[in-house]
């Protein structure tokens, strides 16, 4: 991903998709989704700034976890007020969510973990004596 020093005003789908290594399929989705709306002209699709921070804010959401729906709400409730107080709140229990849900699979996976080291000691040492028996 390449680092945007001098943030032009506008951007086109191609811009977009070379700055942030995605399709312009995807783009086209979130637009679909109703997550961005660019302006046109003709056939082309113009992106403002406020549509380059909210693509930016979708991918970072989708590697955190959230769904489409969660940052739709979150992008509804921050243009609905224009105040963040709401949309900080909302963020606050939508993070609290997915940390409660990642530790409920870190301690799943760390359970899983100790079956597998389990079984395979009992593995190891019934080829042991398997081995032993042979001799």
């Amino acid at each position: 991903m390449s680092v945007n020093n001098n943030p032009q005003t506008t951007y086109s789908i191609s811009d977009l998709s070379k700055e942030f290594d995605i399709t312009t399929r995807s783009i086209r989705f979130y637009e679909d989704q109703g997550l961005l709306k660019p302006k046109r002209r003709g056939q082309t699709r113009i992106y403002s700034l406020k549509d380059r921070v909210r693509l930016k804010l979708i991918l970072r959401g989708k590697r955190l976890g959230f769904s489409l729906a969660e940052t739709r709400r979150l992008f509804e409730l921050y243009d609905a007020d224009k105040s963040s107080t709401s949309q900080l709140n909302t963020m606050l229990a939508l993070v609290e969510e997915k940390k409660t849900a990642l530790q409920q699979q870190m301690d799943d996976i760390k359970v899983v973990l100790m079956e597998l080291n389990s079984a395979e000691q009992q593995c190891r040492a019934a080829l042991e004596d398997n081995l032993s028996n042979r001799a």
